[in-house]
């Protein structure tokens, strides 16, 4: 990189944290902090939503499909937008009003409103849990961005770095710095896809002739994905819309139901088709480029890290300028998603775990105090874990994973089953997550990983779990207490 891009990059992240000393200094209450004085209209949280949804991580991992499958890739987030309409019209007209009534921050509490105090803790655990991993899928996209397009950065450097900046103008912003932020970070990043990006790389690997001669023609296909990966997904992502802490706060931050349903049908329409096929093409073009020999000198085509492709596409064919502006895009996704699920984690740590066992009640400068010092030290523990892992899609989808398997029942239960009980809840949310996450840490060493079907997602066994278990206990103590044993 020239001195220029650097220089653009460098202004760039002082914007971005700029923002969140702004907003430090407009923070009066955890309401403020947590769901930005629930007063937002539907343009700011639909980007919000989307920027936080797809974001870096979805962003570099599209590319990694671009350049392992090609157009069918974009599959991947044809499930984003399901869940976001089916949620627009199901979960919003329940869950807007009761945020507004009860002055919900959290996810949970709704949980805490249909079950118990048992219930909630377990469900701000999981979400906690799912979330910090979440936060470190995207600081491991912004390091791997970093390293691939910066000279001489290492990318444990780079995670150290990306941290910093994520987690600082987000522990003193709040999520109206978040919102704001990602409003101004995901139009950046679509400018920069189609002005930039994809008009530079489409001419830097010689058009659509030389496309069509390099990727085998599986490549250029909307059939080349198995039924067995579309279900993965479908059933992954899909249900995130339903349970999402991120999803929750900009919820309860919109001014009404109105406004949220309409964020929710602009944040579905901006998933699929505008940046599933945007990520995909770019990700195309990276594998046009390593088979053509344009990394030769800096990595081995062929045994390189999918994920990698994009940013070092980037990095070579890019002039002064442009690259610092595209990278800034880049990392303006990143940030995107990073902040809001580092917001997620925290909000269910302070309210949904601590408050369940701090005896004094806080004044709202205390409470506003240990929230941001919560999402300083979660952050933290972000970073840490990112540097143990390696791939970006991967850790995203099992932080995912595990959520769902967990939570989608119960939630379900809660809104539109009358049967549903506190019990039922809280062992589908054990025994589904547990499925889950012990089907993932097995990785294929133990018997029972070797009988999964058709390399189905270890989700789906939890759901199943989760979900005969939440109507085999909430039917036996339906019966129970209405014939009086």
């Amino acid at each position: 990189m020239h001195t220029i891009d650097y220089i653009i990059f460098v202004v760039y992240m002082l914007a971005m944290l700029g923002v969140g000393f702004y907003f430090y200094r407009k923070n009066t209450s955890s309401e403020d902090f947590y769901v930005s004085g629930r007063n937002m209209n539907s343009w700011h949280i639909g980007l919000s939503v989307v920027a936080t949804d797809v974001g870096g991580g979805f962003s570099i991992g599209l590319g990694g499909l671009g350049f392992t499958m090609g157009i069918s890739g974009s599959w991947m987030l044809f499930t984003g937008l399901i869940g976001a309409w089916l949620s627009a019209v199901f979960l919003i007209p329940k869950v807007s009003q009761l945020g507004h009534q009860y002055k919900f921050f959290t996810f949970p509490q709704i949980f805490n409103h249909f079950y118990n105090a048992k219930v909630a803790l377990l469900a701000g655990i999981i979400s906690a849990i799912g979330y910090i991993g979440f936060t470190s899928s995207q600081v491991l996209a912004g390091a791997k961005l970093a390293s691939a397009t910066i000279d001489g950065l290492d990318i444990q450097w780079a995670l150290i770095i990306m941290g910093i900046i994520a987690v600082v103008y987000t522990a003193i912003g709040g999520l109206k710095a978040v919102i704001y932020t990602d409003t101004i970070q995901w139009l950046i990043l679509i400018a920069g896809l189609v002005f930039i990006g994809i008009p530079i790389a489409y001419n830097a690997v010689g058009g659509y002739d030389v496309i069509k001669a390099t990727l085998a023609p599986e490549y250029l296909s909307l059939t080349n994905v198995s039924w067995h990966q579309l279900l993965n997904w479908s059933v992954t992502i899909i249900p995130i819309w339903f349970i999402g802490m991120t999803l929750y706060q900009r919820i309860y931050a919109c001014k009404d139901e109105k406004e949220a349903k309409k964020a929710w049908f602009i944040a579905g329409l901006f998933e699929w088709p505008i940046m599933a096929f945007m990520g995909v093409i770019l990700g195309m073009l990276a594998k046009v480029a390593a088979t053509q020999g344009m990394f030769d000198g800096i990595t081995d085509a062929a045994s390189m890290d999918s994920e990698m492709g994009l940013p070092i596409l980037l990095s070579t064919i890019l002039p002064i300028g442009l690259m610092g502006l595209m990278l800034s895009s880049y990392f303006s996704a990143i940030l995107s998603t990073a902040d809001s699920c580092l917001m997620a984690a925290s909000g269910n740590i302070v309210t949904d775990i601590i408050s369940k066992f701090y005896k004094k009640e806080l004044t709202q400068k205390k409470l506003l105090q240990l929230s941001q010092i919560v999402t300083l030290a979660v952050g933290v523990f972000a970073i840490v874990l990112a540097s143990q892992m390696q791939n970006v899609l991967e850790l995203m989808l099992y932080s995912y994973a595990f959520m769902v398997s967990g939570l989608f029942v119960p939630v379900l239960g809660a809104l539109f089953w009358k049967k549903s009980h506190p019990k039922a809840a809280f062992w589908s949310m054990l025994l589904g997550g547990s499925t889950t996450i012990g089907l993932i840490l097995s990785n294929n060493k133990l018997p029972l990983n070797y009988s999964l079907p058709e390399h189905l997602d270890a989700n789906i066994f939890g759901i199943s779990v989760s979900l005969i278990i939440f109507i085999l206990l909430s039917n036996y103590h339906y019966k129970k207490n209405n014939n009086g044993i």
